[in-house]
């Protein structure tokens, strides 16, 4: 029985069809619990093809469901598997429902999508909560255009889900840079169940071996990330034609081309990046966190991840956002840069070399996101923890986290 054992027990769902976004953020969420609840265990759901990549902390575990990818067209189709994709979402949302049921949740955080993909986890809302078990949707602070999440989610069916299964709806951002559901003909006592938790603090990993370093980060470098890399090609493309029309710019660069960049692509830019001196590649590298810790600015298209590393680390950040297939990053970029905590460039689809090397040399000139005070920013996996204490902690661990809240 769940009252008479003594441990705490989180069940984390990520869809995670493509890019490290939803990974990231959940194992960020999960590493910082099991920080704070020494008897609490972690395990994340996630069909992500290379989460085995990643470094968990101990008490944190993952079930890889099998991976699924979304096509142009908008249709999902199996990533390995020789399955039609009723299959794999059949064995998927078994596998699923099958895990929460023996593992027996104290609370389940799904993240983003409110029933799970094509309703994949909706059986297993409905059986933890005659459980007792808490249900908590996370959102980041952006999801998409107000008038295109709502008809989503009506398509979805995830409206009800919002209204009759979850307990609570956690914001990882504020209120300040943007309301997720804004839009979205919502009840108050839907409204009711937001909280606005701050954005996830991100600090660099102190657990496990010191990771390899590339050459190039032992002087002052910028970091050129594009998250997953699956649609961040035409970043990679302009910051290389900047160097290739201007090697002299203030910093040598590192680009991160992502593990998703379509091979082809990758080797041509290894190649462009190999004829210049001051321009190092890699595809990925397990502790980006180190990476943008060292540099001594950030290029990056300005997911919800790399945007809390940039706050986290405090660094100058250059942010281009994409436009499609969703207004997500350039939301969050352009509400940042009004509030001063990054700069931005638009994306106008000429890749100009010197507009990109203007950029880059305006770089070391802007402000730290520390200039701006913006109250609560960085407040999220904190709240986070306290959010989750009545559910989990042991009565010392309970009391802690009412301090810490008291004191913040």
């Amino acid at each position: 029985m769940r009252s008479a054992r003594k441990d705490g027990r989180v069940l984390i769902y990520s869809h995670d069809t493509f890019g490290l976004g939803h990974l990231r953020r959940c194992r960020a969420i999960a590493h910082s619990l099991v920080e704070n609840f020494k008897q609490l265990s972690v395990l994340i759901l996630s069909g992500s093809p290379i989460i085995g990549s990643f470094d968990f902390r101990a008490r944190v575990d993952f079930v890889r469901v099998p991976g699924v990818i979304k096509l142009r067209s908008g249709e999902y189709t199996p990533l390995n598997l020789h399955l039609d994709i009723e299959q794999t979402l059949s064995m998927r949302a078994s596998i699923i429902q099958h895990t929460a049921e023996l593992f027996d949740p104290d609370i389940f955080i799904v993240d983003k999508e409110p029933v799970g993909l094509r309703g994949e986890v909706l059986q297993t809302l409905k059986s933890l909560k005659r459980r007792g078990t808490r249900l908590v949707l996370g959102l980041r602070d952006v999801m998409d255009e107000p008038r295109l999440l709502e008809p989503e989610w009506q398509r979805k069916k995830a409206l009800p889900a919002l209204r009759d299964l979850y307990h609570e709806i956690w914001v990882y951002g504020l209120p300040q840079i943007c309301d997720p559901l804004e839009g979205i003909a919502l009840s108050q006592r839907v409204r009711q169940k937001m909280v606005y938790t701050g954005y996830l603090h991100r600090e660099v990993p102190t657990h496990g071996a010191p990771p390899r370093m590339p050459e190039i980060t032992k002087k002052p470098y910028l970091l050129v990330t594009t998250g997953g890399g699956g649609d961040g090609e035409g970043l990679i493309d302009w910051v290389l034609r900047a160097y290739e029309h201007d090697p002299l710019l203030p910093y040598p660069a590192l680009l991160v081309l992502g593990p998703f960049m379509q091979p082809e692509r990758q080797a041509e830019f290894m190649d462009r990046a190999a004829k210049l001196k001051r321009v190092d590649a890699i595809t990925f590298h397990g502790q980006l966190e180190t990476l943008v810790s060292r540099a001594a600015g950030v290029v990056a298209m300005g997911g919800y991840n790399t945007f809390c590393e940039v706050l986290s680390l405090d660094k100058r950040a250059l942010i281009v956002p994409r436009t499609a297939p969703r207004l997500e990053q350039f939301i969050r970029a352009e509400r940042a840069a009004k509030l001063g905590l990054v700069g931005m460039l638009s994306d106008d689809g000429t890749y100009d070399p010197a507009v990109m090397a203007a950029a880059l040399r305006a770089l070391p000139r802007q402000n730290r996101p520390s200039d701006v005070v913006v109250p609560g920013l960085l407040e999220g996996l904190k709240n986070v923890s306290r959010l989750a204490a009545p559910w989990i902690a042991s009565e010392e661990e309970g009391a802690q986290q009412a301090s810490v809240s008291r004191i913040g």
